[in-house]
């Protein structure tokens, strides 16, 4: 008997794996020179400088080139795959999904918006009987469960729609709003549908905004519980063409209870919550997680994920499907790198060839039993399963698979959500995603990455620096969490996973401390030794200045052929390098400073969610490709002070070349302020050039100023 035709392949680029272990090789034979250079200056009984600069110099090039050995394991077995979503089984056999949405802030996260992901999510090709959304509003807003009653009546006009005529775009503020190449549109038919549907869109988005114009935004801290089932009781049924009545998806609308007093663990207790409420309504086996602002872009994302998932060779021990995150609203100048390459074309390509990339908080299809554990198939008795998943006899039930959810409503869930339990999503850190991935890979499962063609799911980028700075700080300190606690993937994950897949979780958990330490160095000491006379580098005229030299551009080349290889440009090079450099010496220290500070007690954990609303003069700017530097002096003045010091030592820098002529003892800290502003350069121009609402604001260049000659004064005094 023939055997069944694959649901999946995998293709592995050996020409990809080969280059990049060569250069691999080469670039680790130039470290070691490089080592040995600075070993060999440490052991000589007399010294030209002073021991501290060198020390801590060696010290910043130790910890860069230990960030990127870690880096490598993404490099060493990159895959693609593909997928056949038509050799599934029939509707009837497929296993049913649960939809998890989180929101948490109708301000930054403007409702209509996020009902727009709710219906992109309910409009899924899927059996409406297998699917089942649910919508976390930790805000506790009326506003959002007035917006979810209102999205469930368009949705009975809009699903139908979408399945008559095989919309692809299914999200209706998408569709709506772009030129959409409909193969219907000749149709007469179609045509009048569509005017139609657009007009129950526009009624709905009145609504929507109606209510969130006359609405209470509530108290997001303080507020009881509300679990409710959507249902229409308008009638409107009457008013639709009954050959468009078709069977709905579930709609669930939950906010837990949340007070001062008590923690709530911000995301992860939300996912936790819904997951315990939906095991308990629907109790499907897998379950799809998106951001509230991150639509279903294509209706077969699902089925996709189920060809790993259902494939008898793979599924065992597959803990999720992850798909990239990707914009709707970042242009060719992407000048905040708000498409996140490096991660979703580089690292987890990379990590798809090593048991699976990391869990991303959104766009993933994970299988619910891997967040329970091995609970379910041993045989331990009630008093241990309350132990482990509360006290709520409903909920332990749910975990029978001959379990049967009959006449469950909002009114009977309460004691589900009384207590907190041991399964589910990790609280170790507020990257609940990063670590619950982390800790699923050290039991064993395995995950897969898909990066179809066409992007399954879009979201909303950062089109500002303040909000990406933010972001990156709470990302940062989220890393930093995992990466200082006992969890430490150096530490933890080399007995419980492979080598290769420890590093990759031991790079992305210490980037930004391992990042910002050896920048700000570079950032500072160099140019305060040019200022003062004292070389750090070899000669011009030395053979280990060729070795410096090789490393630095082996590290540029490589990052630059990585942006060419995914589709970008020498403007995409320069504005991660830009972007990498501001990050590393502000969200990433703040980050990581705040990070420790926890594990100390001197700070406690906090979350807040990226703003959503776009403001239209900081839009317009950055369809220009203008940074807007409207952001906190925080971040502000570390930058615009750097400028300043790399100004400075690049003009004393020079004049101590042509006047004393001592330049190949200089040249290579010249060249490196000078690379740091050519680099940086529109922070310059937003200092010095522009004039407009975006610009750098003359108290933060002065607060910068004084900041610059406070660290000259005392940097001198300790190097002299």
């Amino acid at each position: 008997m023939d055997s069944p035709l694959p649901l999946h392949v995998c293709h592995v680029n050996n020409l990809s794996v080969i280059l990049n272990k060569l250069h691999a090789l080469l670039h680790c034979i130039a470290i070691a020179f490089l080592i040995y250079y600075r070993a060999s200056y440490l052991l000589q009984e007399t010294r030209a400088i002073s021991i501290i600069p060198w020390l801590l110099v060696f010290a910043s090039e130790l910890l860069l080139s230990f960030i990127w050995l870690l880096g490598r394991a993404y490099l060493w077995r990159p895959v693609s795959r593909t997928v056949f979503p038509e050799r599934l089984p029939e509707d009837d056999k497929l296993p049913a999904i649960d939809v998890f949405i989180c929101t948490a802030d109708p301000e930054k996260e403007p409702t209509f918006g996020v009902m727009n992901t709710v219906l992109s999510a309910m409009a899924l090709d899927y059996p409406a009987d297998k699917l089942h959304v649910y919508l976390s509003d930790d805000g506790g807003s009326p506003i959002t469960l007035r917006g979810m009653r209102e999205a469930f009546r368009f949705a009975k006009w809009w699903i139908p729609f979408c399945r008559r005529y095989r919309i692809k775009t299914i999200c209706p503020q998408a569709y709506f709003s772009e030129a959409e190449s409909d193969e219907n549109f000749g149709d007469s038919e179609f045509v009048t549908e569509k005017r139609k549907i657009k007009e129950k869109y526009e009624m709905f988005e009145e609504q929507v905004m109606k209510a969130v114009e006359d609405g209470e935004y509530g108290n997001s801290r303080n507020h009881s519980t509300i679990i409710e089932i959507i249902q229409d009781t308008s009638g409107e049924n009457e008013t639709i063409r009954q050959a468009d009545l078709v069977e709905m998806p579930l709609l669930v609308y939950v906010s837990r209870e949340k007070s001062p007093e008590h923690l709530h663990h911000f995301k992860g207790g939300a996912l936790n919550v819904l997951l315990r409420v939906s095991g308990v309504i629907s109790n499907s086996p897998y379950i799809l997680g998106l951001d509230c602002d991150m639509y279903c872009n294509d209706p077969t994302s699902a089925r996709q994920a189920m060809c790993f998932h259902l494939d008898p060779k793979t599924s065992s021990s597959l803990a999720f499907v992850q798909f990239p995150q990707k914009f709707h609203n970042f242009n060719e100048h992407d000048i905040y790198d708000g498409s996140l390459r490096s991660g979703y074309r580089l690292q987890w390509p990379g990590m798809d060839g090593l048991k699976g990339p990391f869990l991303t908080g959104t766009g993933h299809y994970i299988r619910r039993e891997s967040l329970y554990g091995n609970f379910k198939h041993k045989g331990i008795d009630l008093a241990e399963l309350k132990d482990t998943f509360g006290e709520s006899n409903l909920f332990i039930k749910s975990l029978h698979q001959s379990y049967e959810h009959k006449n469950v409503n909002g009114e009977n869930l309460s004691n589900v959500l009384q207590q907190e339990t041991e399964v589910g999503f990790s609280y170790q850190s507020v990257s609940e995603d990063f670590f619950t991935g982390f800790i699923l890979h050290c039991k064993g499962w395995t995950s897969t990455y898909l990066d179809p063609s066409r992007p399954q799911f879009l979201g909303t980028s950062t089109t500002n620096l303040n909000d990406v700075l933010i972001q990156g700080t709470r990302w940062a300190s989220g890393l930093i969490d995992v990466s200082i606690s006992r969890f430490c993937p150096l530490l933890y994950g080399p007995s419980r996973m492979s080598l290769l897949l420890s590093m990759c979780y031991g790079e992305m958990s210490l980037f930004p401390l391992l990042y910002c330490l050896p920048l700000w160095c570079f950032a500072t000491l160099p140019q305060l030794c040019l200022l003062n006379g004292i070389p750090l580098y070899p000669e011009v005229s030395s053979p280990f200045f060729m070795v410096l030299s090789f490393i630095f551009l082996s590290a540029i080349c490589k990052h630059l052929q990585e942006v060419i290889s995914t589709g970008g440009s020498v403007y995409t090079w320069r504005n991660e390098q830009r972007i990498w450099m501001i990050k590393s010496v502000t969200s990433h220290f703040y980050g990581s400073m705040d990070a420790i500070m926890k594990l100390l007690g001197l700070r406690k954990a906090s979350f807040l969610p990226t703003n959503k609303v776009l403001d239209n003069e900081q839009v317009k700017r950055y369809e220009m490709g203008q940074f807007d530097f409207q952001t906190s002096s925080v971040f502000l003045v570390p930058m615009v002070s750097l400028m300043i010091l790399n100004v400075a030592a690049l003009v004393c820098g020079v004049i101590r070349m042509i006047a004393v002529g001592n330049w190949d003892k200089l040249f290579a800290q010249v060249l490196l302020s000078l690379y740091i502003l050519i680099i940086n350069f529109a922070i310059v121009e937003g200092m010095i050039v522009r004039k407009d609402k975006g610009r750098i604001s003359p108290s933060a260049i002065l607060l910068s100023s004084l900041f610059f000659v406070t660290f000259l004064f005392f940097g001198s005094i300790i190097l002299i």
